[in-house]
C-alpha cells in the first residue's frame, strides 16, 4: 500500500528461529503502520518459524514470505529480500529485526525523515538516541566499533552498523546490490558507504533500542570480534580503492 508522498513501501524481516517473536512484533509493526507490507525472510528455522510466517500470511494479505533453504546470513536475506521487493515495484524498501529491538512505533521518524534523504537509519548513536538493558560492555563495544567504521572509512554516521533503515527505491537502483558480498554486520556498513560514495543523502534519526526479552540473541564477543575483523579487512580494501580513484581523477 502506499504512504503520502512515498508511495509503496515494504519492511523486510529476517528471521532465523524467532517463534517466539514474529506474530508478536508483525502484529506491532502492522498496528502502528497499516499501509505498510511486511516480508518475511526466512533462512529454513528448524523452529519453525517459517510455518508462523506461512500462517501470518495466510490471514493478512499485507504479509509475504520467501523461504531459503539454508541459514545464509544476514546480508544474503536481505539482498534477497530486496530483490523481490524491488521487483514488486515498491518505492521505499525497509529493514528490521524480529526480536522487538526495533520498535514499530518508531518507524513514523525514519517515514518522515525518508522524505527528505535516500536512506535513513535509526540510530542509538545520535542525541536523543537510547539503549535498553545492554550492560555497559556491549554498549562500549558498539559505540567503540562505530567510531572505529567512521574513522576506517572517512564517514560521518554515527551507527553505519544499525539495522532499522528505509532506503528509496532508487538508492538500492543506484548502489550495484549485484556485486554487494559482504554478509552480517559488514552487510550494512557497506551498504552505509555505497550509498555515500553514490552522492546520496544518508540521515541518522533517534531511536530506543531495546534488547530482546524473548528467544536467543545472535550476538556474542565472537560474532562481534569476526564482524570487526571482516570489517578492518573491506574497510581497509574500500579506502584503497578510494585512493585509486582518487589518483585516477589527479591524473592529465
Amino acid at each position: 500500500m502506499s504512504i503520502e508522498g512515498l508511495g509503496r513501501v515494504v519492511v523486510v524481516i529476517p528471521t532465523y528461529d524467532e517463534a517466539s517473536n514474529l506474530a508478536w512484533i508483525v502484529d506491532r509493526l502492522r498496528r502502528a503502520q497499516p499501509g505498510i507490507d511486511v516480508l518475511v525472510v526466512d533462512d529454513d528455522s528448524p523452529d519453525g518459524t517459517g510455518r508462523i510466517a506461512d500462517e501470518l500470511a495466510a490471514a493478512d494479505p499485507q504479509v509475504d514470505v520467501l523461504h531459503r533453504t539454508a541459514k545464509g546470513g544476514l546480508g544474503a536475506a536481505y539482498l534477497h529480500g530486496f530483490a523481490h521487493a524491488l521487483d514488486a515495484g515498491y518505492d521505499v524498501i525497509g529493514e528490521m529485526d524480529a526480536d522487538g529491538s526495533h520498535q514499530p512505533e518508531q518507524l513514523v521518524r525514519l517515514l518522515e525523515a525518508l522524505l527528505h534523504a535516500d536512506l535513513v537509519i535509526g540510530s542509538r548513536w545520535v542525541p536523543g538516541g537510547s539503549v535498553v538493558n545492554w550492560p555497559a560492555s556491549r554498549e562500549l563495544l558498539s559505540r567503540g566499533g562505530n567510531l572505529y567504521v567512521r574513522l576506517l572509512l572517512g564517514i560521518s554516521v554515527r551507527d553505519a552498523t544499525a539495522g532499522f533503515r528505509l532506503f528509496r527505491r532508487t538508492t538500492l537502483e543506484k548502489i550495484d546490490l549485484a556485486s554487494v558480498r559482504s554478509t552480517g554486520y559488514v552487510f550494512q556498513t557497506d551498504l552505509v558507504a555505497r550509498t555515500l560514495a553514490a552522492g546520496l543523502t544518508v540521515r541518522e534519526v533517534p531511536i530506543e533500542f531495546v534488547e530482546r526479552v524473548r528467544g536467543d540473541s545472535k550476538m556474542s564477543g565472537a560474532v562481534a570480534a569476526e564482524s570487526l575483523k571482516r570489517i578492518t579487512v573491506w574497510g581497509l580494501s574500500e579506502r584503497t580503492a578510494q585512493a585509486r580513484r582518487a589518483l585516477r581523477r589527479r591524473r592529465p
